[in-house]
Parts: C-alpha cells; sequence; structure tokens
C-alpha cells in the first residue's frame, strides 16, 4: 500500500451528501477532509457507518457556512470542536483541526489550529490517523498505511504520552488491536499500557463498559483479553476474572462460527466470570451497567447449572422458575465446554448432544399461564391477605411438579374456605 491509495471509488464517498460537505468547506483557502474511521474501514476491507471529517474553518465558522447553504448544524462538541451537519436525515460530525492544550488523563483542554500535521500526531494510532481529500487520495501524515498493510495497532509518537492524554486510550487500544489487528501487538504499546493500568480507576464507569462491550463484540476478541491479562489491564477493569479465566473464549468463538451464532458481548462477560451472584451484582454496579444488562447477568448467576442427561420435562419445571434467557445462556456456557473437549474427550459428544437438545428447547419455550388467581380462592371463601398468598404459592408449586398438568378445577377442589 503506498501514499498513491484512494477512496474515491466507494460508495460511501460518492454520497452526494458527502459530496456537498467538501463544495461547502473546501473554499477561500480552507480544508475539510474525511478523517478516522471511515478512512481505515474502507482501506481494510472492512464496512464503512459513520463518516467524520476534520477542517481547518473554526466551528462557528462550519455553523456559519452550513446555515448560509441551508444545512442544519448541531453543536454536538461545540467546545472541542465538533459541529454535526445533517443533511437528509445523515448525521457528519465536522471537527476543527486542533490540538489537546492541557489534559489530565479524563479530559483536555483544546486549541483550534490550522496545522494538519499537528492534528494528526494528536491522535491515538496510526491507523485511525489517515485523511481522505476530496478527490479521495489517502493522506498519511504518521505512517498509518503501512500499519494497516500489516495490520499493525501503534499509537503516535510516543505511546506513554498518547496515553496519558486520556487512559481511556489503554482500553482503546486493546480493542483496536481486537478488531484490527495481527500477530503479536506492537512492544511499545503493551509496556505503555501496562504501566498506566494504575490510572485506570480515573476512568468513568461508563466509559470503561463501553470500551469493554465494544472489545467483547469483536468477532475474535481471545488475544485481545490474553494481552490484557498478560500487561495486568484485565484484573485492573475485570478482577473477577482473574482466578477464573479466559481459556473459554477460544472454544466460544469456535462454537459462535459452527453454530451461526451472532456475536453476543454479555454471553461472553459470562464465559470469563464466576457465575456468583454478589460477585456479579458488584460487577454490574462498579461498571453502571443498564438495568437490562444487570437484570440479564444476575439472572443467569442465580439460574442452576444443568446435566445433560436432564429429562425435558425436569427441563421445563426448570424453565418455568428461571426463564428462557438465563438458562439459555447457561446451557449455551455448557454447550460451548463440550464442544471445545469433544476432540479430546469421546464422553463430552454425548453431553453437546443433551445440551444442544435443552437449547432448543428453552429457545423454543413458552411459559405456561398459572390457572388459579387469587379471585378464584376469594370465590372458594378464602379470606383475602398473606395466607392467601402462601396458599396460591402451595397450588402454584403442585401445579408446576405435575409438569403443569392439573387443572384449575383440580387445584381448587383442594382449596379448603377459611372458618
Amino acid at each position: 500500500m503506498s501514499n498513491a491509495a484512494s477512496v474515491a471509488t466507494e460508495s460511501w464517498f460518492q454520497d452526494p451528501a458527502l459530496i456537498r460537505i467538501f463544495a461547502l468547506l473546501n473554499q477561500d483557502g480552507e480544508e475539510v477532509r474525511v478523517v478516522g474511521g471511515a478512512v481505515r474501514n474502507a482501506l481494510m476491507g472492512q464496512s464503512v457507518t459513520d463518516i467524520d471529517l476534520a477542517t481547518s474553518w473554526p466551528p462557528e465558522q462550519v455553523v456559519a457556512r452550513a446555515k448560509e447553504a441551508g444545512i442544519r448544524s448541531v453543536p454536538t462538541g461545540i467546545d472541542h470542536g465538533t459541529v454535526t451537519l445533517v443533511i437528509d436525515g445523515q448525521g457528519f460530525e465536522i471537527t476543527t483541526l486542533r490540538h489537546d492544550a492541557e489534559t489530565d488523563g479524563r479530559r483536555a483542554k483544546v486549541t483550534f489550529g490550522r496545522d494538519w500535521q499537528v492534528d494528526a500526531e494528536r491522535r491515538d494510532f496510526t491507523i485511525n490517523a489517515l485523511y481522505a481529500d476530496q478527490s479521495g487520495t489517502i493522506i498519511d501524515l504518521v505512517g498509518g498505511l503501512a500499519d494497516i498493510e500489516s495490520r499493525t495497532v501503534r499509537f503516535i509518537g510516543d505511546a506513554d504520552a498518547r496515553i496519558a492524554e486520556d487512559y481511556l486510550r489503554v482500553l482503546r487500544y486493546f480493542r483496536f488491536f481486537a478488531h484490527y489487528g495481527a500477530g503479536r501487538p506492537d512492544a511499545a504499546a503493551l509496556k505503555a499500557c501496562a504501566r498506566a493500568k494504575g490510572h485506570l480507576d480515573k476512568l468513568s464507569a461508563e466509559r470503561v463498559w463501553k470500551e469493554l462491550k465494544a472489545l467483547l463484540k469483536a468477532a475474535d476478541p481471545g488475544r485481545a483479553l490474553l494481552w490484557m491479562r498478560q500487561t495486568g489491564v484485565l484484573t485492573a477493569v475485570l478482577p473477577e476474572t482473574e482466578k477464573w479465566g479466559i481459556d473459554s473464549i477460544a472454544g466460544l468463538t469456535a462454537t459462535e462460527t459452527a453454530l451461526g451464532w451472532e456475536p453476543d458481548p454479555m454471553l461472553r462477560l459470562m464465559a470469563i466470570i464466576p457465575p456468583d451472584v454478589k460477585r456479579v451484582q458488584a460487577l454490574a454496579a462498579r461498571l453502571k451497567m443498564s438495568r437490562a444488562e444487570t437484570e440479564r447477568l444476575v439472572r443467569w448467576a442465580e439460574a442452576p447449572a444443568l446435566q445433560p442427561t436432564l429429562a425435558i420435562t425436569a427441563l421445563d419445571r426448570l424453565l418455568y422458575r428461571h426463564g428462557g434467557k438465563p438458562l439459555g445462556d447457561r446451557i449455551r456456557l455448557s454447550l460451548i465446554s463440550a464442544r471445545a473437549r469433544a476432540d479430546s474427550d469421546p464422553a463430552a459428544l454425548t453431553e453437546a448432544a443433551g445440551h444442544s437438545r435443552h437449547l432448543a428447547r428453552a429457545l423454543a419455550w413458552e411459559r405456561p399461564v398459572f390457572p388459579v388467581s387469587g379471585a378464584d380462592l376469594i370465590d372458594r371463601g378464602v379470606v383475602p391477605g398473606p395466607e392467601m398468598g402462601a396458599r396460591l404459592s402451595e397450588l402454584e408449586d403442585k401445579w408446576v411438579a405435575s409438569n403443569f398438568m392439573l387443572s384449575k378445577d383440580a387445584l381448587l377442589s383442594e382449596v379448603a374456605p377459611d372458618n
């Protein structure tokens, strides 16, 4: 790959909305270029979703020129030079050339400028600092093209200095390595990440969890997790993995590929932490997970591990008590473990078959409706109150134990009225 690289023939680059932005801001001696992920992904043969641009125009001028052209602008991060232009419902982030004048490892005060070299050098990784001008020609000021060719994720300039500007870059490094890297990680980057791991507690929980989820979405996060463990970074952000290990990730990704499962960051997290309810609750609280994420993780930890020989009738009773999704998560992990052992343990093939049967049942399972209500008990002469709730629970237990076969009449026939 050479400096003659171009994205001119890419369909996204020929978008009329993008062409309109080039026409708007490539005037009066100033310039706008596509930068970052769109260029990187195009050159690496990956899909392009967001198109970000950099410009020598000050943000206020971007807003003013957009207004004159009838383009809606949103000051999404105007203090840091970022304005989003919205054309035909599509947003384009335009950020003024800048450098970080002051930083504390979490946030920075920026100074705007007109120097493309300075702007490139303040970015994180070489593969993220490539520009495409209006003709589609790639402009490489930091050696990013060679690193894309070799799939090397490398900090720009001094790795320690880049990380000190924002300690989240430690996690970003491993996330980008998971998605774009090949071979061994850059040695200087690994050493710098290891040295900075003690600063990760300065980051907001939301930013940490966002990066971890993005890493766990990679087609194969295993190598990145391995190097995170080697550097101590994984223990710093996910101490729950320290004695549990990440060895199951290889089997998990192999099973995903073989069975056509979509990558699931939550399932991958479950694979590397122990199913301990208190620890899982603490983890979810520490990372400020969403309510839905927390509930899924806790219910998975509460659900029992199943023997592959468990009868379907017994499985149905457990599904009623614990739910299809929590038990499904448990079964998936058991299936992954059995498949991983199948090459050396013939019995594991039988286990995998049993878990597969259970998983199919869990995925298709619909919760049956308990046929008795409090109103039914009142009609039978039961006085409302705590005792009625206990009697309802007792009837429900009998119904579940019958594999949901006892009818409403049969259940109510056992109810004696209160005196």
